[in-house]
């Protein structure tokens, strides 16, 4: 087992990680804002109290908060959390109103507030297709070389030579594919559907339960059936080739993102594998030590997922505009700005509740309860 990395290592790792991201996705909102002629007032990397900035010719104040757990783009007109129109934006003059978010018409605001969260999806993409053309691309073909005995494979009647073809109903092109599917689910009863001696046979199967401790001493329960394939395969992946790669890639991330949630909703996983950002930090610590590909990768994976979580539909998050934008086209008129307003409230108390989910989760990672518990015991 390696021994974790110091404090300042995580420190580190986690603004090389979290700052870069967020910036991209102000950026994107930034960017398609200005394409559509919406003046930005502020540009902020961090929230609270401003350490340092400085105002471009264009009128944007660009600076750092001192809590780095987040930032904003604030354009004009964009007075209030439901981004209502105010009585000061009521009474601006026409030319400056027109330049305002709230002026603009409905279809350009949501390609606004969409802007962010795809420019975190096209960071993702860029890294994995980089990746693909780089290293290759995992192709092993899911025919099982060997069963092992007694387990959960071997008591589903899979054979080796058999060819696995989907899980569950969800289609299984490689190895890999396979792996990841299983990892997820321990203990999850599922249907196997496969080829055997050109049959195909769907044969019910209970994934089992190992428990892996990483060189770092973490430990986690993932899903087994007991099965390998044989010498691992890599494709080579062409530049033409590696944007494809890199948005199916992305793909199979959000549907293990998805996957996840589903379960924790559905009681399948505990919300205490719910991390935020202490777990965030540490991950990232870890992976900076593991050398460039590991992090790399990881800032991958944090941005789908960031790009993932804002487009959720929970007002105050990019997918709560959308949601209230979508229904604002069905109506053709604005949800009332008392109900949006609450709506807000309700999504903020929603979020500083998760947030401190999982940071008790962190804490209680770290050891911190156990340690307080021995020390009042």
């Amino acid at each position: 087992m390696i021994e974790s990395p110091a404090i300042p290592i995580y420190l580190l790792a986690f603004m090389l990680v979290l700052g870069p991201l967020v910036f991209l996705h102000e950026l994107g909102h930034y960017f398609a804002g200005r394409w559509f002629g919406v003046k930005a007032e502020e540009f902020s990397i961090g929230f609270g109290r401003e350490i340092a900035g400085i105002t471009d010719k264009r009128g944007t104040r660009w600076k750092f908060g001192w809590l780095p757990l987040g930032g904003y783009v604030r354009f004009a007109g964009d007075m209030n959390p439901a981004s209502q129109p105010s009585q000061e934006w009521l009474a601006l003059p026409a030319h400056e109103r027109a330049r305002t978010f709230q002026a603009k018409p409905l279809w350009q605001r949501a390609i606004i507030v969409a802007a962010g969260p795809i420019a975190n999806f096209i960071v993702a993409i860029v890294i994995l297709a980089g990746f693909a053309v780089l290293l290759g691309q995992p192709s092993t073909p899911p025919v099982l070389a060997t069963v092992v005995a007694g387990s959960p494979a071997a008591a589903a009647g899979l054979q080796p030579g058999d060819r696995i073809t989907a899980l569950d109903g969800r289609a299984i092109d490689t190895f890999s594919d396979a792996q990841d599917y299983l990892i997820l689910r321990p203990n999850e009863a599922i249907k196997v559907d496969l080829v055997r001696s050109g049959r195909p046979l769907r044969l019910d199967a209970t994934i089992g339960v190992r428990e892996m401790k990483d060189r770092f001493g973490n430990v986690a329960r993932i899903g087994m059936l007991g099965i390998s394939s044989g010498e691992p395969e890599l494709r080579r992946v062409g530049l033409l080739e590696a944007p494809i790669v890199g948005v199916t890639e992305t793909w199979r991330a959000v549907q293990t993102t998805i996957d996840g949630l589903g379960q924790i909703i559905t009681g399948r996983r505990s919300v205490k594998d719910m991390g935020g950002p202490l777990k965030i930090a540490q991950v990232s610590g870890q992976s900076l030590t593991m050398g460039p590909y590991a992090f790399v990768f990881l800032i991958a994976l944090i941005s789908i997922n960031l790009g993932f979580i804002n487009l959720l539909p929970v007002p105050v998050l990019d997918g709560g505009h959308l949601l209230f934008y979508a229904v604002e086209a069905v109506r053709r008129r604005p949800v009332e700005p008392q109900v949006m307003e609450w709506a807000f409230r309700g999504g903020l108390i929603a979020i500083l509740a998760l947030m401190l989910l999982v940071t008790f989760n962190d804490l209680g990672a770290f050891g911190v309860w156990r340690n307080l518990a021995g020390l009042i015991g």
